[in-house]
C-alpha cells in the first residue's frame, strides 16, 4: 500500500464559528483505494497559505510512502529544512497527515483506532463545555457573573460534570500582564457566582490563555481557591513553563497546560519542571497521535493527567476519544457543548455524547466520515484566522468569535 494523493479541505465554520473560524482537514489517498481524514490545528497563515504549506509537506515526505511506517515518516518531516525543533505551524500539519495515516492503518486493519493502542481501559469520556450563550444571545455571558452561572447550571442539567470559563477574559499581543485590583475582584465574583450556580455537582475549570505574569497569576489562584477549580489552565504564557512552575508552587489549584505546545520535547519541560498537573495537549498540534500517546506515557511516569485540549472540529474530536479511550491517565475531555450542531452536520455519522460522556466510534479507523455535500455549502472566503489576537492591551476576542 502506497500514498497516492492528499487533498486540503478548508470549511468555513457558520455562525457562531464555535471551533474558530474555520477547520482545515486532511484527505489521504492510497492506491488501495483506503482514504483517511485528519485535521490540522490553527497554523498562524490564512487557509490558502497553509494548504500549499501541506501540499509541500506532503510531496516531500509522504507521498509514494507506505502509511504503515509512521515513526519514519514523521521523523522525516520533522527534520526536513534542518530544523528538528518544535515549530507549531510544521507540527500542525505533520499531526493532520500523522492522524488520516492512522484512520488508513485502521480501516486496514478493520480496527478502531483505539485498539492499536493498546486498547479500552474506559468505554467512555467524561467531557466538558466551555460556558456558550444560549442561542440569539450576546457575549455578554462572558462577563456577566449571573448570565455565566445561568448557562453553568443549564449545562449540569444538561448532563456535564465539568464547566470551563475565563474570568479574566481579555488578552492580547500585549500579554503577560499584571492585572488590576478590579479584574482580580471581577474574576472572583465570576467564578463565586458559578460554584453558588452548580455547588459540588460540577468541576470548575478556569480558562485562562496566558494573560497574566506570575506574579499575577499568583494574585488570581489566591482569590479564588476558596471555590476549589479543578484546574487553572495556562496561566502565564507558554514559552517559559519554568515561570509557570513558580505558580503551580504557589497554589493548590492544580495547574493546566499545553494547547499551545507541539511535541515530546516541549511536553517534557514541563513535566521536568513540574509546571503542571494536568497537559492538554491539541492533537491536530502537537504532532499527531502518535505524539500525542507518547506524551501521555512520559506524564504517567510523573503522576501527570491529560485532557486533550479541542478548540477545532469533529476529525480531530475523533482522534482525541480514541487517545481517551486507551490513556490510563486521561482525566477529562474538552467538548464544544455536546458536539452537536455544524461539528455533526459534517459528518455522516455524528459523534455521540451521552449523559456528561462522549463515546468513542466503533467503525474502522477514526470511525467518523465527512459529509462531502455539507461541505460543499461550506467553504471559507475570509480572511480571519482560526483565531485572532487583538493588538491592545484592552481587546477582547470573545464578543467576535466566542472560545
Amino acid at each position: 500500500m502506497r500514498i497516492a494523493d492528499v487533498e486540503t479541505i478548508v470549511i468555513g465554520t457558520p455562525p457562531p464559528h464555535y471551533g474558530g473560524s474555520y477547520w482545515i482537514v486532511v484527505r489521504v489517498a492510497t492506491d488501495h483505494g483506503v482514504t483517511g481524514l485528519g485535521e490540522v490545528y490553527a497554523p498562524p497563515f490564512r487557509p490558502e497559505a497553509v494548504v500549499g504549506m501541506v501540499a509541500d509537506v506532503a510531496g516531500r515526505c509522504l507521498v509514494g510512502a507506505d502509511p504503515f511506517d509512521l515513526e519514519r515518516l514523521w521523523r522525516i518531516g520533522y527534520s526536513r529544512g534542518y530544523t528538528q525543533r518544535p515549530d507549531t505551524s510544521l507540527t500542525a500539519i505533520l499531526s493532520g497527515l500523522e492522524t488520516a495515516c492512522w484512520d488508513i492503518i485502521g480501516k486496514e486493519l478493520g480496527q478502531p483506532v483505539y485498539r492499536l493502542l493498546g486498547g479500552k481501559v474506559r468505554e467512555a469520556v467524561r467531557s466538558y463545555t466551555y460556558i456558550y450563550p444560549a442561542p440569539g444571545a450576546d457575549a455578554s455571558v462572558y462577563t456577566d457573573p449571573a448570565l455565566g452561572a445561568e448557562r453553568a447550571a443549564g449545562y449540569v442539567r444538561q448532563g456535564f460534570t465539568a464547566i470551563k470559563f475565563d474570568p479574566v477574559a481579555r488578552y492580547s499581543a500585549l500579554d503577560p500582564r499584571q492585572l488590576t485590583t478590579g479584574t482580580v475582584s471581577t474574576a472572583r465574583a465570576y467564578v463565586a457566582a458559578v460554584r453558588e450556580a452548580v455547588g459540588s455537582t460540577a468541576d470548575l475549570l478556569i480558562g485562562t490563555h496566558g494573560q497574566m505574569t506570575p506574579s499575577s497569576a499568583v494574585r488570581l489562584a489566591r482569590a479564588i481557591e476558596e471555590f476549589d477549580p479543578l484546574w487553572l489552565e495556562e496561566p502565564t504564557p507558554p514559552e517559559m513553563p519554568e515561570q509557570m512552575a513558580a505558580v503551580a508552587r504557589a497554589t493548590s489549584i492544580p495547574i493546566a497546560t499545553g494547547e499551545r505546545l507541539a511535541t515530546k520535547y516541549e511536553f517534557a519541560r514541563v513535566l521536568e519542571c513540574r509546571a503542571a498537573a494536568i497537559l492538554q495537549m491539541a492533537v491536530g498540534r502537537a504532532g499527531g497521535i502518535l505524539e500525542a500517546k507518547k506524551v501521555a506515557h512520559a506524564a504517567e511516569a510523573y503522576y501527570v493527567d491529560i485532557a486533550p485540549h479541542l478548540y477545532a472540529g469533529p476529525v480531530e474530536a475523533a482522534a482525541n476519544l480514541h487517545i481517551g479511550v486507551s490513556t490510563p491517565n486521561f482525566l477529562i475531555q474538552e467538548s464544544i457543548e455536546q458536539m452537536g450542531g455544524f461539528a455533526a452536520e459534517i459528518l455522516k455519522t455524528p459523534l455521540v455524547w451521552q449523559d456528561g460522556f462522549l463515546l468513542p466510534p466503533e467503525s474502522p479507523g477514526l470511525g467518523v466520515e465527512l459529509d462531502d455535500e455539507v461541505i460543499a455549502r461550506h467553504p471559507y472566503s475570509g480572511d480571519r484566522l482560526h483565531l485572532e489576537m487583538g493588538e491592545g492591551e484592552e481587546v477582547s476576542l470573545r464578543p467576535r468569535q466566542a472560545r
